[in-house]
């Protein structure tokens, strides 16, 4: 395909770096009036208006496609390290719980958040979950995701986590996603372990891991290491056993409290720390020497009313800083990454070019897909979003409930 008559081309890295970090966020590529080629599911050139016409005649000569942006933007299309989209049903009652003042905490002493999650997954047919979850994932797509994290954490039992992790291998066998798929046993204590959170860790190193690691169905381990979940102690047993099967840290920290869990990721060499609301200087100046991305999730700050991460902080320090949707039913029940995207800039003051860079390439880099997608760069996949014609690159955050999407092309094929 020759896509030409393109005002804004954006998200160039030229230089291909599985990250652009601290300052070098803002200077995440543009060019202006520009084209760009592909050929099958990659890109394979771009360029400025001057040489557009001789490429153009290439591409014809070639019968390839063409396709006039008229004036709008090709962008990559967006990647979303952290999801929770394999779920049943939904948390609107807990909505409503909210809205009349009881806090997440409270919610989950009650007997909801998570632990309401599980028995509902536990009770849906396997079918009926992947159809749920295909929906879900189909509405991302169309909203210009390409590349999407899937965790399991929702079963906390052998039975149902395999349930989820088989739910999220269909999902990435059966969409155009770019796909990575994450083991969250750690992600509460199942019920009947209740109040004895140190049987359920053995449980789960002794039983849970290696039958995930049997079917080869993670490559990625998660713990929520917070306040009234699991300890840095706890998380430590956890990865230090899931590193025997080859499966790479990302952690949940520092959403409830500053709990350790920013230390002992980065002390395990973990792909992303995510969330980090309530994290301070001390732990940001940790995450700024180490390859360790800073997930931040704004649409959970927004949902819950927390406090926004330190996402300006991180970066002046120099952090690998990325925003994902944090799509799940109780906390952030939204996979719109454009959204995400505009919170970056609204209530974090990222800059639009960090902000694009944060929910691209960085987010990429925070599932270990940087190398095949997340920036417009020759030799990665043509995931891309075609918008309307925009004023700039900014348009697309600062007017955040416009329509901007043209169409959505994923591994160089258009998404009908």
């Amino acid at each position: 395909m020759f896509f030409y008559n393109i005002r804004f081309l954006t998200g160039i890295n030229s230089e291909d770096s599985p990250y652009l970090r601290g300052k070098n966020m803002a200077k995440y590529g543009i060019l202006e009036n520009a084209w760009l080629r592909t050929h099958g599911d990659k890109i394979i050139a771009y360029g400025t208006a001057d040489t557009e016409a001789e490429n153009m005649r290439s591409a014809k000569e070639a019968n390839e496609q063409l396709i006039d942006v008229k004036g709008g933007m090709i962008m990559p299309s967006f990647c979303d390290s952290h999801t929770h989209i394999i779920y049943s049903g939904c948390r609107d009652g807990e909505f409503v719980d909210k809205i009349n003042g009881l806090s997440y905490e409270e919610i989950a002493r009650r007997g909801g958040g998570i632990l309401n999650s599980v028995d509902l997954l536990r009770n849906t047919p396997e079918d009926e979950l992947y159809t749920q979850a295909l929906h879900r994932a189909e509405e991302l797509i169309r909203k210009g995701t390409g590349a999407l994290e899937i965790k399991s954490g929702y079963g906390l039992s052998v039975r149902d986590e395999l349930k989820m992790l088989r739910v999220a291998a269909r999902i990435k066998e059966t969409t155009p996603l770019t796909t990575a798929i994450t083991f969250l046993g750690a992600h509460a204590v199942a019920r009947e372990f209740k109040g004895d959170i140190d049987a359920y860790v053995t449980h789960l190193i002794n039983e849970m891991l290696p039958a995930v690691n049997a079917q080869g169905l993670a490559g990625y381990v998660d713990v929520f290491c917070d306040e009234g979940f699991f300890t840095p102690e706890h998380t430590d047993r956890i990865l230090t056993s899931a590193a025997k099967y080859g499966l790479r840290p990302k952690i949940h920290a520092n959403e409830l409290a500053v709990s350790g869990g920013v230390e002992i990721g980065v002390a395990h060499r973990a792909l992303s720390v995510d969330h980090l609301e309530r994290a301070e200087q001390a732990q940001i100046e940790l995450l700024a020497k180490s390859e360790t991305a800073a997930t931040m999730l704004p649409g959970a700050s927004f949902f819950l009313s927390m406090p926004y991460g330190k996402a300006r902080m991180a970066i002046d320090k120099g952090c690998i800083v990325n925003l994902a949707s944090d799509y799940n039913p109780g906390s952030s029940p939204s996979g719109d990454m454009r959204m995400v995207g505009a919170l970056g800039c609204i209530k974090m003051k990222l800059l639009p070019a960090e902000s694009l860079c944060a929910t691209t390439l960085n987010g990429a880099y925070a599932m270990g897909v940087s190398k095949i997608t997340g920036s417009i760069t020759p030799g990665k996949k043509a995931n891309l979003i075609m918008t309307a014609p925009v004023h700039s690159p900014a348009f697309i955050y600062y007017a955040y409930t416009t329509p901007y999407i043209e169409k959505v092309f994923l591994n160089g094929s258009e998404i009908k």
